[in-house]
């Protein structure tokens, strides 16, 4: 058959590299597409032959945008190659870090890299549609989004000295108490958080409401999906237990030990990626698509913890009448949702006594030769598991990252998106930024750096089968 393909490199606004390929037919009508992550860490390949007890250190460097999901998940696995857990004030003072982090991603999901088309249009130009235009029609929403996510690495800050690569969770604990000083000036923060989030959630809901027919055509087609929950089904990002469901809602597998994810998980490469096709085991390849991420989590919570985002969380499960919502721009929604309840639990955790006490470590050593981590990231669960030889060192490392696990879906969703804005050669900016858009949906995290800023580059090209070129657009 003759096909005509369209390139779009790079996909912009996301953490990373990548490139998507659209195949046509000779009618026009799209065949094919597929998401291209073209570059290659092998991260955990270079760990091999070192101390495991370096984990917690090397492995905040794998992300300036999710460190502490990543140094929560090595500091588990050591801690269970260790046999011991941390005192009471460590898990505190470890879970406001992680909802700091959980928090900060998500103001940059959703006020720097997605709001620009919310606010200015899918077709807006693409040189200022980003958080610089933001900043120059709705400058109030610019300021609110930057310092939210200061305030979620204040959480960090405030606690170990540094916003990023933070180095104060080790095995057993803590090594930097949270002083009363910096305790009240974190809670002077949140009335403000709380606000910002909510104006976020005020601005979805007036595009849903503005934008009905794309919001629920939007890549809809129904998953699995993974998340970690509490004993009793609550939203839970630190500590909980994996919960897999199905597309009508059916738990498949509940309260399942992090530990046992192999049972469950299994990856496959393919061969126009370097990231890897997750799947879930039982239904095998071609029928095991599940998502992972804050659209994931709440289709599998039974409630949130909070009580604003309890409320939100509400309206979310009647929009598919109780059962999973599948349309993938319901992860902007979702990440909000999350994002309430982080502030809120903050506050919690911020007022709770022990809070500032200095009882943070337990000490342990070597005892067991294989330790498996895992949290919840901004993106999704994750994996970390290690096996050691007798002397600790490291013989083989094991990250299961949650944007590969989304990987799957996030091809399925550029087709579905493709297939309904791409027709024929006639091709326009604005239908390329939403073809992009499918992906931003789930913020992938691609090659642990930081997001794109500014003017987007793009060149897309439609060739025929002989190689000749049919059309050119080029942007940045």
């Amino acid at each position: 058959m003759d096909k005509r393909k369209i390139f779009i490199s790079p996909v912009t606004r996301i953490e990373g590299h990548a490139n998507i390929t659209i195949e046509l037919d000779d009618r026009g009508e799209v065949s094919d597409a597929l998401f291209h992550v073209n570059e290659f860490r092998g991260f955990e390949k270079f760990c091999e032959g070192r101390m495991y007890t370096e984990m917690p250190t090397i492995t905040p460097r794998i992300c300036g945008i999710c460190p502490t999901s990543h140094t929560l998940a090595s500091v588990k696995a050591c801690e269970m190659i260790q046999g011991i857990q941390p005192p009471y004030t460590a898990n505190l003072l470890r879970r406001l870090m992680h909802i700091g982090q959980n928090l900060s991603s998500h103001a940059l999901s959703f006020f720097h890299l997605s709001a620009p088309d919310f606010l200015l249009g899918y077709d807006s130009d693409p040189a200022s549609r980003n958080i610089l235009g933001i900043a120059e029609r709705y400058p109030d929403i610019a300021l609110r989004g930057i310092r939210l996510r200061k305030f979620g690495q204040e959480l960090s800050e405030r606690i170990t000295g540094k916003k990023i690569h933070i180095m104060g969770i080790v095995p057993g604990g803590m090594a930097f108490p949270l002083t009363e000083e910096n305790r009240k000036a974190l809670l002077h923060w949140i009335p403000e958080a709380i606000e910002t989030v909510q104006l976020g959630l005020n601005i979805i809901r007036k595009f849903h409401e503005e934008n009905g027919e794309m919001v629920s055509s939007f890549a809809n087609s129904p998953t699995m999906y993974l998340g970690t929950v509490g004993p009793g089904g609550e939203h839970e990002l630190y500590d909980g237990r994996l919960r897999f469901m199905n597309q009508d809602g059916i738990i498949l597998q509940d309260q399942v030990m992090p530990a046992d994810y192999l049972q469950y998980i299994a990856e496959r490469s393919v061969n126009w990626s370097y990231l890897k096709y997750p799947y879930y085991k039982p239904f095998g390849y071609d029928n095991g698509i599940y998502r992972v991420g804050p659209l994931a989590r709440l289709n599998v919570c039974t409630r949130m913890k909070t009580p604003l985002a309890q409320k939100e969380f509400e309206v979310f499960k009647q929009l598919n009448g109780g059962r999973p919502v599948h349309g993938t721009f319901y992860y902007h929604y979702a990440r909000l949702i999350e994002a309430l309840g982080d502030v809120e639990d903050a506050e919690i955790i911020l007022r709770d006594p022990q809070v500032t006490s200095r009882h943070i470590q337990h000490n342990g050593r070597w005892n067991y030769e294989e330790g498996i981590g895992s949290s919840e990231a901004p993106r999704g669960t994750l994996f970390h598991h290690y096996r050691t030889d007798k002397t600790g060192k490291l013989v083989g490392v094991n990250l299961l990252i949650a944007t590969g696990q989304n990987n799957p879906s996030m091809n399925r969703s550029v087709l579905e998106v493709a297939r309904q804005y791409v027709k024929g050669d006639q091709i326009s900016e604005g239908m390329l930024n939403r073809v992009e858009s499918a992906i931003r949906c789930y913020d992938p995290c691609l090659s642990c750096s930081t997001h794109a800023l500014g003017q987007m580059p793009m060149r897309v090209q439609v060739i025929d089968s002989r190689g000749q070129l049919l059309r050119q657009v080029e942007r940045g």
